[in-house]
């Protein structure tokens, strides 16, 4: 039985002007999942979740919500509550009557208001908070006030645009369990917009990545990892970011590689570091300029050691364990043919059929 979508992005463009936001975009968003937005600022990512939302209107093509038309549907309408960024709760009311507020809005009678704002105290556990003026609480219990607020008119789906942006980084991991734990439970859809890989992958069934107004690749966190589109993506997924180089720098015999092989990447964790014993793969003689320890792995930054006075070229590799004692040496790396990625001179993934 085919899934069906509860979101559907039909070539939908956003255009300011001469300026385009939004190329064509087409995606689906299932019942359920958790979907994920990632790019950096100004990739488009923000203006395709507002004109979900209803902020803005589309320049061409369609977005349907449940089968429904809603290009021209006003925001009130659409029943798709959003957590901002700021939050934007309402810092002259309690979180009781924040809560509460949607519910008003709707004309839900104060005995049903008062049941489903008890429900959502209870649930996101800021019962004791309920009388308290909202400028009054932490950074975390205002980010609680804020999704219960959203989630107390029971939507089948909530957008969120980096709701946890103003977080320190030990608070923004709980809330990503708090967030993760939510969606499951209560088995409704979530689109996420978020500049941080961490945040979506540690979350999302799927992300869409963006660039410059266009889609770049949609797929499962770990496949868009393991398997990066394009060039941008390789780059933009990974810390530390892929190694890449040219084809021409990589020391292989002639026609090992498919002429339409441009760059070749690796990722820092997929290098194997050998001292003392020799690896399989493309070799690399490189000195260690520097190991940063990073508790319990190292990440090294090495330098190609060029045979014909070229200057060398800077490589990442990140290992288990301490190797502050390899820094200033020189020693050999192996790229394992099976963990390399092919790229074309457009910039996109080439698929190369090698041994393993």
């Amino acid at each position: 039985m085919t899934k069906q979508p509860l979101v559907v992005f039909e070539d939908v463009t956003k255009r300011y002007g001469t300026f385009t936001a939004v190329s064509p975009i087409n995606l689906e968003i299932y019942k359920g999942e958790f979907l994920a937005i990632m790019g950096s600022s100004g990739c488009g990512k923000t203006t395709t979740l507002r004109m979900l939302a209803g902020l803005e209107t589309p320049s061409d093509g369609e977005i349907r919500l449940a089968g429904k038309r809603i290009n021209d549907l006003p925001t009130w309408q659409r029943d798709t509550p959003m957590v901002w960024q700021s939050l934007a709760l309402f810092p002259f009311l309690t979180v009781r009557e924040n809560i509460e507020f949607s519910l008003r809005m709707r004309g839900v009678e104060r005995a049903e208001r008062s049941a489903r704002v008890d429900k959502w105290l209870d649930r996101m556990q800021i019962t004791e908070f309920a009388e308290r003026n909202v400028a009054h609480l932490s950074g975390g219990q205002r980010q609680r006030v804020a999704l219960a607020r959203s989630l107390v008119t029971e939507p089948e789906i909530l957008l969120m645009d980096e709701p946890l942006s103003a977080l320190d980084a030990h608070l923004k991991v709980r809330m990503q369990t708090v967030l993760s734990n939510l969606q499951r439970e209560l088995g409704i859809t979530f689109v996420y917009v978020t500049h941080s890989q961490s945040e979506a992958f540690s979350m999302a069934d799927r992300v869409v990545i963006m660039s410059a107004g266009r889609v770049q690749q949609i797929g499962r966190p770990q496949e868009v990892y393991d398997r990066p589109a394009s060039l941008f993506v390789a780059t933009f997924i990974g810390a530390p970011p892929m190694n890449l180089f040219d084809v021409a720098d990589v020391p292989v015999p002639a026609g090992t590689f498919p002429s339409s092989v441009a760059t070749v990447g690796v990722r820092p964790e997929d290098i194997m570091l050998r001292t003392d014993v020799e690896g399989k793969g493309i070799r690399l003689d490189c000195s260690v300029s520097l190991v940063e320890t990073l508790g319990a792995d190292s990440v090294l930054h090495l330098r190609t050691v060029s045979q014909d006075g070229r200057p060398g070229l800077p490589v990442i590799a990140r290992m288990g364990g301490n190797a502050r004692e390899w820094e200033g040496r020189t020693m050999p790396i192996w790229l394992p043919p099976s963990r390399l990625h092919f790229f074309d001179q457009s910039g996109l993934r080439a698929e190369i059929p090698l041994s393993r």
